[in-house]
């Protein structure tokens, strides 16, 4: 399947939707009690509302500002265990849908054109980055991270499903 911008923004625009609709009536019990090997659905939360601050769209402006310095800043993957201190998980999906719902408007005043999607900046670690494959992984991550919040909760059940392991790919 080839990148098309709209398509990005369809699974972009629902991933707010999508956790508050699988989280936000759940017990702790299944959204927290993570770690920083193995993320909590809370957790991921939080990662997804740095993302929105430092990555995605910072990174976006600085493709297409073609300045003198293309770099983007590192990310911080873990920023969210001292970020979300204090909050609850209503409280970080009320904030991820505020702040995604304000980088896609930026995004669309962005009037991505192919030729912007050309445009190279550089990643600290990959080295160079087109705009096409920040706005795909941007998507792309979205849905690991979904995966993942999916497969934590499948985890606490999976010594209780006995024989049935075996049909269930999610626990294997």
């Amino acid at each position: 399947m080839q990148f098309k911008l709209e398509q990005a923004v369809e699974i972009l625009s629902q991933t707010p939707h999508t956790l508050r609709s699988m989280l936000g009536n759940l017990s702790e019990d299944w959204t927290g009690g993570g770690s920083e090997k193995d993320w909590s659905p809370y957790d991921v939360v939080g990662h997804l509302i740095h993302g929105e601050k430092t990555d995605w769209i910072p990174r976006a402006r600085i493709i297409l500002a073609q300045g003198d310095d293309l770099t983007f800043m590192p990310f911080d993957r873990l920023a969210q265990f001292e970020n979300s201190k204090g909050k609850t998980l209503h409280e970080l999906l009320d904030e991820f849908e505020r702040l995604r719902s304000e980088n896609l408007r930026e995004l669309d005043v962005m009037a991505i054109t192919p030729e912007k999607l050309a445009l190279e900046g550089m990643h600290p670690e990959l080295g160079p980055v087109d705009l096409l494959q920040l706005l795909s992984t941007w998507a792309v991550h979205d849905l690991n991270h979904i995966r993942q919040i999916v497969k934590f909760m499948a985890e606490r059940y999976a010594g209780n499903v006995g024989p049935w392991t075996q049909y269930l790919l999610i626990l294997q």
